[in-house]
């Protein structure tokens, strides 16, 4: 009895020392939490705003050894334990242990080691949670030995560090802590890049954020930190000092609100912020990608945001969703992000070519794209050929009409996407009846509420009911009254703009031809010539102020296709980007087509590559223009409203601003050429030396031609000589047959003709190179993507050894 009150007099001696150590966050040896036990179910940080423990799992016996804010009523994880990709999730009745060997030992309630930390060396002498949300081990003698800083699993807090080759993963779901598909890391070049991973292997596809903090000139330009401030300032910081912020805005004030930035589920990245004081919820202070990540992934391989078959949207809190199209239904009903599997037998096993048309019909889903998907185009084209075309086909499953283009995919759809723009139409085919005669909604099967179908379904409705519950005079009245309206809805559409206005969709004036000739005093001065016409330096007198114009007077248009003409200027004045030349306005009066552009000062990328053989442009200076071409090119490709192929990219089409600023020119012109449009596949377009092979076979036209040409070009820009010169001699008068065989016999220094700049940095040259050799492959499947040579380009993806480019040369080993 006596040694029973003397234990528990030792133990009230003993609490208030433990509580001192519990406020100071610190953790003893030997110290054990069981999960499920409350009176042992965290340990607490000194100042109380975070803890470490067991986090329990939807309302089940499993629990997450994690770390968590502890004043808020909701409980937000910040970091987890995990093992092999999977979180270490456990029964209730497991145990974890801080011991002075192994640092935390997380057993089962049968003893079964789950996770340790893996501290290597050094004995523990304590932990500690640190009131920053840093979990440590510690040494008396070497200092720390482990901390959940350096091992950060979807979030980052103040005053944490991510080194080069640090790396966040997504969850699952919300609420389901295994590995998801998402990627935030900084590689070893700089660059700091979210991505889709491929599952479970972790090997990354294209970068959907690329933070630009790669300099291909200088390593100490380069970033190789990722600072998040105890202020809530995020930023990278280069070797050189200087720092880049990941995002604009001002944080609010860290003493009185807590700050995160987390990689969520769904791939957006964003800073958070909440009040201290345990009112209010968690409100965004920036996020990235910034706009719409549904239209921000991209890539040849991988299902995008959403899995297969499935559409990504974007809510209203600027975060996707994802749904399946009607017909089509979840592979796991748990992964509301996951793949979609169609309902009915989509094959070629009932009478291959041909069938389709009896047995299945189409239901439009407006603008939705999946763009990875293709495997046919045909254009010219109108909407009843482009239906038919793939009920004619076993394999297709989606036709794409836009413009006078139709796309033809296949399953699995990848990538998919609402458009930013109503200009194309997605038909999804569907068999025509089931057992009951069925056929499925022509609307999309929500994951969550669509308010803009449920108003579209509810007005459909009530104008059904009005319509039925009304007398024959009255629908007949409210039918012509329909009609008229839509007469005269469609004959203002057609209506003409009025010459001197302006179009308020595109901000193109109309010019008359008499201004025009007024501007560049009856085309006197003549800047450049081209396939198109000729170019005249002009002026624009207005009230507010005088511009320099670039006057194209176009003279292989077609000259009895008006609204063809008004079509295409109104698609290239759609266009907005650094990198392209922009269009001002037009003139289509009579057989007069002109086009009115900015005035570029610096002439073409050819005077400055080709125009002094004494002296060529500085490495530096090349490689920059390379990409922002490149960029530009991208922007044509797949982030404007309509994909427009170049088709005559060449050193005369890109103009040079006062800054060395590279813009394309002469985009969206390839079809006004005064051509029969129904022979695309034969008719050869672009400029010799920069022609695509299959220009000459009598194969389908793609975005892989202007790929073609930019891989000349490249060389073009490397070498500082044209794509065919005679001068040369007859073994290396073609620059590209030249270029491969410089660098299978590494001869780098011929190539750049002993350039020292470009030398001095031969590893960016010889990515340069293997770069522009891919580009110029002539089977086109084997040419990247333009947004796969930007990835190339800015180093976030490797550059593999490329074959020869000819199919009838011997592929390198």
């Amino acid at each position: 009895m006596a040694s029973a009150i003397f234990y528990y007099i030792f133990l009230l001696f003993l609490l208030p020392f433990l509580a001192t150590a519990q406020r100071n966050g610190t953790i003893q040896v030997d110290a054990t939490l069981t999960a499920g036990d409350e009176s042992t179910s965290s340990w607490l940080s000194a100042s109380r705003d975070f803890a470490f423990g067991f986090h329990r799992l939807d309302n089940n016996d499993l629990y997450l050894l994690s770390i968590w804010y502890n004043n808020i009523p909701e409980r937000t994880i910040v970091w987890y334990a995990s093992k092999d990709n999977d979180p270490a999730v456990v029964p209730g009745g497991s145990q974890v242990k801080l011991t002075s060997d192994q640092g935390l030992l997380l057993n089962d309630p049968q003893g079964k080691e789950i996770w340790n930390p893996g501290v290597d060396f050094g004995q523990v002498s304590y932990g500690v949670m640190n009131d920053t949300g840093n979990f440590q081990l510690v040494s008396n003698s070497s200092g720390e030995l482990w901390e959940s800083f350096k091992h950060p699993t979807d979030t980052l807090l103040p005053t944490q560090i991510m080194e080069t080759g640090g790396i966040l993963f997504s969850r699952q779901s919300e609420t389901n802590f295994s590995r998801g598909r998402f990627q935030f890391r900084l590689l070893d070049d700089g660059n700091l890049v979210l991505n889709i991973a491929n599952l479970p292997t972790n090997f990354a596809y294209d970068a959907y954020y690329v933070s630009g903090t790669y300099n291909s000139t200088s390593r100490e330009n380069s970033g190789y930190q990722v600072v998040f401030n105890e202020a809530g300032y995020m930023y990278i910081l280069r070797r050189n000092g200087q720092k880049s912020d990941i995002a604009a805005g001002k944080p609010p004030a860290s003493t009185d609100y807590y700050h995160r930035a987390t990689l969520n589920f769904d791939g957006v990245f964003t800073q958070y912020f909440r009040p201290k004081s345990g009112n209010g919820n968690w409100s965004v202070v920036w996020s990235k990608p910034n706009n719409n990540i549904c239209l921000a992934v991209n890539g040849d391989i991988g299902s995008g945001v959403c899995g297969y078959n499935s559409i990504c949207y974007m809510n209203n809190d600027s975060r996707p969703s994802c749904r399946c199209p009607r017909g089509y239904s979840l592979l796991d009903e748990n992964d509301t992000f996951g793949s979609c599997k169609p309902d009915f037998d989509l094959s070629c096993s009932e009478g291959g070519q041909g069938y389709n048309q009896d047995l299945y019909d189409f239901f439009d889903l407006g603008s939705v794209n999946w763009p990875m998907s293709d495997y046919e185009r045909f254009t010219p084209y109108n909407e009843v050929q482009c239906k038919n075309s793939c009920l004619t086909d076993c394999f297709c499953s989606v036709a794409i009409f836009g413009g006078d283009s139709c796309w033809l995919k296949r399953l699995p759809l990848s990538n998919g996407r609402q458009e930013s723009t109503g200009n194309s139409k997605a038909f999804v085919k569907y068999r025509k009846s089931d057992a009951n005669g069925n056929a499925p909604d022509p609307f999309v099967t929500e994951r969550s509420p669509n308010p803009e179908n449920w108003k579209e379904q509810k007005m459909m409705n009530v104008t059904g009911s009005i319509l039925l519950g009304s007398s024959v005079f009255i629908n007949f009245v409210l039918v012509v009254a329909v009609g008229v309206t839509f007469y005269f809805i469609n004959k203002r559409k057609l209506m003409k703009t009025p010459q001197g206005e302006s179009n308020m969709e595109t901000n193109l004036r109309c010019f008359t031809y008499k201004e025009l000739a007024e501007a560049t005093n009856n085309f006197n001065e003549e800047v450049g010539r081209g396939a198109f016409g000729v170019v005249y330096k002009g002026v624009i007198e207005t009230i507010a102020r005088t511009t320099i114009v670039a006057v194209k007077k176009l003279d292989r248009v077609l000259q009895d296709g008006e609204k063809e003409f008004k079509n295409e200027v109104m698609v290239i004045g759609q266009t907005h980007h650094k990198n392209l030349v922009k269009l001002l306005g037009f003139c289509d009066e009579g057989q007069n087509r002109l086009l009115v552009y900015e005035f570029v000062s610096n002439g073409t990328l050819a005077s400055l590559l080709f125009g002094n053989s004494s002296s060529k442009p500085s490495w530096n200076l090349r490689i920059q223009i390379a990409f922002g071409i490149v960029k530009g090119m991208l922007y044509l490709h797949e982030e404007c409203s309509t994909q427009i192929i170049h088709c005559d990219i060449k050193p005369q089409n890109i103009l040079l601003d006062e800054h060395y600023n590279p813009r394309i020119s002469d985009f969206g012109l390839a079809k006004l050429l005064t051509l029969n449009q129904s022979h695309t596949k034969t008719i050869i377009r672009g400029t010799k030396g920069y022609v695509a092979p299959e220009w000459f076979r009598n194969s389908a036209i793609t975005p892989k031609v202007d790929v073609y040409s930019f891989g000349v070009l490249l060389l073009e820009i490397i070498c500082c000589r044209k794509s065919v010169d005679v001068e040369m001699g007859e073994e290396n008068a073609i620059l590209t047959d030249w270029a491969f065989d410089c660098y299978k016999n590494k001869r780098l220094d011929n190539l750049v003709n002993d350039d020292m700049e470009a030398l001095s940095d031969i590893k960016e040259l010889e990515k340069f190179v293997k770069i522009a050799i891919w580009c110029i492959q002539e089977d086109p499947s084997l040419r990247p993507t333009l947004r796969k040579v930007s990835q190339m380009l800015e180093g976030v993806v490797d550059v593999n050894v490329p074959p020869n480019p000819s199919p009838f040369g011997n592929s390198m080993n």
